[in-house]
């Protein structure tokens, strides 16, 4: 995205109809709450998004799976008290090729036919080097291969618009993703991105690689600017400087804060459906009103 909008406010507004025809598909992450006050929070947040029909929810997995019982509990509650898909996620940090199987067809006996496959962050943190469990999957590509063996899923799996921080290059970056995608995925979600055209230039990369998948974009709305921008810099993405600059001083300034931020993520999406981008992954820190505002800026109404 860059700093100067493509279309102003009027025009973007009468595109409205436009957005309304397309075949929009949305969907929205959420993290297994530690609490009973973010539970609270959680499903307040689930009831105020499940109605603008997303194509599934997801519900993260910490690092080597240390919520892996919350991930199932929860996504199977979502299914069945919200009419939704959901999806889980799964890592193979720290695991055998069995326990991760166990993880696998225990989804399967739970109804659960939705994951996000990801190699996932060692527990030291992100950015850590990945040492692989000695009986495990080496990277996301096998442990693809290994749910496909297991069941008919619908897998999603990440990309990443900058390029992984731990891939030498860009062509080594490409090819594991044409290897995930070959393994059985149905699709790659990026990780979040604040220029549009990094992920423009990526999926042409991987379009002219063979990777002929969907390429969902992953936007994170800016509920807190330093969380955001500190998580950013340990992931690999770039905070633009005009980014940087829209959110100076408004540290304790929260109601301007939101709305710059209900701005910023605006413009990054309808100029987005504006280069014919129809796919797109929320992360929504469990917080609805700003997801559930783009989501009606996209033309999305509550079912």
């Amino acid at each position: 995205m860059s700093d100067t909008p493509i279309f102003s406010q009027p025009e973007r507004l009468s595109r409205q109809s436009d957005y309304e025809l397309q075949q929009l598909q949305l969907s929205f992450e959420f993290f297994p709450p530690k609490n009973d006050k973010m539970e609270e929070r959680f499903w307040v947040a689930m009831d105020k998004l499940a109605p603008m029909n997303p194509r599934f929810v997801s519900v993260t997995y910490g690092a080597g799976g240390t919520t892996r019982d919350r991930t199932t509990k929860i996504v199977s509650r979502i299914e069945k008290d919200t009419g939704v898909n959901a999806a889980a996620h799964l890592t193979c940090v720290g695991a055998s090729k069995e326990e991760v199987g166990d993880v696998v067809r225990g989804y399967q006996e739970a109804g659960i036919s939705r994951i996000v496959a990801l190699r996932g962050d060692p527990p030291e943190g992100v950015g850590m080097p990945f040492q692989p469990h000695p009986q495990g999957y080496k990277n996301a590509a096998e442990l693809v291969a290994g749910i496909r063996e297991i069941g008919d899923f619908d897998i999603s799996v990440a990309c990443y618009p900058e390029k992984h921080p731990q891939s030498p290059d860009w062509h080594g970056d490409i090819e594991n993703l044409k290897r995930k995608i070959d393994a059985g995925a149905s699709r790659a979600i990026t990780q979040m991105f604040f220029d549009n055209s990094d992920y423009l230039r990526f999926v042409d990369r991987a379009r002219n690689a063979g990777v002929h998948a969907p390429i969902v974009a992953g936007i994170q709305p800016i509920h807190n600017f330093t969380q955001v921008a500190n998580f950013a810099k340990r992931c690999g993405t770039s905070i633009p400087d005009w980014l940087a600059d829209r959110f100076d001083g408004l540290e304790d300034d929260p109601e301007t804060h939101a709305l710059v931020a209900s701005a910023v993520a605006a413009e990054q999406v309808t100029e987005l459906v504006d280069r014919g981008v129809t796919e797109f992954h929320f992360y929504t820190m469990n917080r609805s009103s700003l997801v559930f505002a783009l989501a009606r800026l996209l033309g999305r109404r509550p079912a």
